[in-house]
């Protein structure tokens, strides 16, 4: 019994752990891809080539998080006009993001979320981006925008009580986009800072 403990806590100190500039930590999640079977799992080779949003949120059924779900996916398509997928991630076990995908938005529900809700119940992934409330097993919101490479490149996490803007994270990965340097407050559009 003390191998496989051991064992345990050697692989979560060898696990990599998200930093900017590096490569995202790899993972194979459970998610609502196929919202009938729960068959489908999402995986980061899935986003080769293609930006992806990384959106880690505490909690199913409860208040901040469908607004902030509902808000990335009325947006999707501005999202994806620009080379960029959405995944949610969440604690919860992937019958439970389909119990909320089924519930109505006025029951406290996404009904109607169009990108793939992942399952980390062992809070495995939530762990390496260094965002995991361990006591409760719980994400906090963390945000991370991964290249079309694989790499890492912008992560903000707050607290459990405040929503993300997609607003603004529209405007990070447009800026992440153009290679080069932007100013504070730099909007789509605007020219790159001369080095």
């Amino acid at each position: 019994m003390s191998t496989a403990t051991g064992t345990a806590t050697e692989n979560i100190a060898t696990a990599p752990i998200a930093k900017v500039g590096k490569p995202a930590p790899d993972f194979n999640m459970p998610s609502t891809k196929n919202i009938d079977t729960l068959a489908e799992n999402v995986k980061l080779a899935d986003y080769k080539g293609k930006w992806l949003i990384l959106l880690f949120y505490p909690l199913d059924f409860t208040f901040v998080c469908p607004t902030e779900l509902i808000h990335f996916s009325d947006r999707l398509e501005e999202f994806q006009g620009i080379g960029a997928e959405v995944v949610g991630v969440s604690t919860d076990s992937v019958h439970s993001h389909r119990a909320w995908l089924k519930t109505p938005l006025d029951k406290n529900g996404i009904e109607g979320v169009k990108y793939p809700i992942a399952s980390d119940t062992a809070g495995k992934l939530a762990r390496q981006y260094n965002i995991l409330v361990e006591e409760a097993n719980i994400a906090l919101r963390g945000l991370f925008i991964i290249d079309p490479e694989g790499t890492l490149q912008y992560s903000v996490v707050q607290s459990l009580n405040i929503g993300r803007s997609v607003d603004e994270t529209l405007r990070v990965l447009q800026g992440l986009q153009t290679g080069g340097l932007c100013s504070a407050d730099w909007k789509p559009g605007q020219a790159n800072l001369k080095a």
